[in-house]
């Protein structure tokens, strides 16, 4: 199938750093237009550069706020920076509501950075399914920094552990999020804990509470209770855990206060992932899960165009009730793997 558009011309234009042409290609992507993965295939090699963070929570933990805030940093620092921020699809448009760029927008004026929101598009995980991708084109237009912002919407968000090479969970007191936080998983996709917000009672508890379940997860409860007489019980040598320390760090994003600690503990998990040597086996490991998601791509398209194809046939044969609807849908996976062989 010929692409709707010249791949390579946009290629090169995004590998230039052009932003319109960048805008021009994330479209392409989220739309899936004819010629978005040969794009995507063609950018491929110039991946590798940029240093991914993931910013996720529930809602309202001031996450686009924190956003902006390392955003601002990076660019004072000579950086560049793309930020992916995902929002709830409209119900009319199917696009994002309420972009994150109306709460950054001074931001988004400012050279140097390139703020695109997407729409959730129903994905439980708060990711887009074109998010991972257009994290990769602001990669291959070299951004050094690539933001990845989920949704929030307080369920599993495991996903954005694979798109990430750090991944920071934004939690707020008074509001009961360290149990919501262990019961959707969020504790193990955690690299650093961000208590956003610590201006309010309750900081201080909750980042405690943390530093509990963190203890449990590493196999001593014991690490971060504290006795009746005011002093921590000793962790015994030999249940030490080795490797990075997941910190809990305490921001007041709308003021700024804790921003730059919370970027020097981003900058200090990427050395370690660097000096350990887990960096390249997690992008390893997210380059083999995107082959399996543009896999099931693949076959979810194929399938559609087959179901559209035989859905009335299919429909006057239930309406006479002449198989059973697990019968018909072999029968129409039968027929579509001997398409692909013939």
């Amino acid at each position: 199938m010929t692409a709707a558009f010249d791949v390579a011309a946009l290629a090169e234009r995004i590998a230039g750093g052009e932003p319109r042409a960048l805008a021009r290609g994330i479209s392409h992507v989220e739309n899936e237009i004819d010629g978005y993965e040969p794009l995507l295939d063609a950018l491929h090699e110039r991946l590798g550069r940029a240093r991914r963070i993931g910013i996720t929570g529930p809602p309202g933990a001031g996450k686009s706020t924190l956003t902006a805030g390392l955003a601002r940093g990076y660019l004072e620092a000579g950086l560049t920076v793309g930020i992916v921020a995902v929002d709830p699809t409209s119900p009319f448009t199917g696009g994002a509501l309420l972009g994150d760029r109306i709460r950054m927008v001074d931001l988004a004026t400012e050279p140097g950075v390139f703020i695109r929101s997407m729409a959730s598009r129903g994905s439980l995980g708060g990711l887009a399914t074109a998010t991972r991708e257009a994290a990769d084109l602001m990669d291959a237009a070299g951004y050094d920094r690539v933001i990845l912002e989920t949704l929030g919407v307080g369920q599993s968000e495991l996903d954005i552990a694979a798109s990430a090479d750090t991944t920071a969970v934004v939690l707020v007191p008074e509001s009961g999020d360290g149990i919501q936080a262990m019961k959707a998983g969020l504790m193990e996709v955690a690299d650093l804990f961000v208590v956003n917000k610590a201006d309010r009672p309750g900081a201080d508890r909750l980042g405690r509470e943390i530093r509990v379940m963190m203890a449990i997860r590493e196999g001593n409860a014991l690490k971060e209770i504290v006795s009746h007489h005011g002093a921590k019980i000793d962790r015994p040598a030999e249940v030490e855990s080795e490797g990075f320390r997941t910190p809990v760090l305490q921001t007041v994003a709308s003021t700024g206060q804790g921003v730059a600690e919370l970027s020097a503990a981003l900058d200090e998990h990427f050395k370690w992932l660097e000096s350990s040597g887990e960096l390249e086996p997690r992008r390893a490991e997210r380059r083999i899960r995107r082959a399996r998601d543009v896999l099931a791509r693949l076959a979810e398209g194929s399938a559609r165009k087959l179901w559209d194809a035989r859905r009335d046939e299919v429909a006057g044969r239930l309406a006479g009730n002449d198989a059973s609807p697990y019968a018909i849908a072999r029968e129409l996976f039968d027929d579509w793997v001997a398409g692909l062989r013939g």
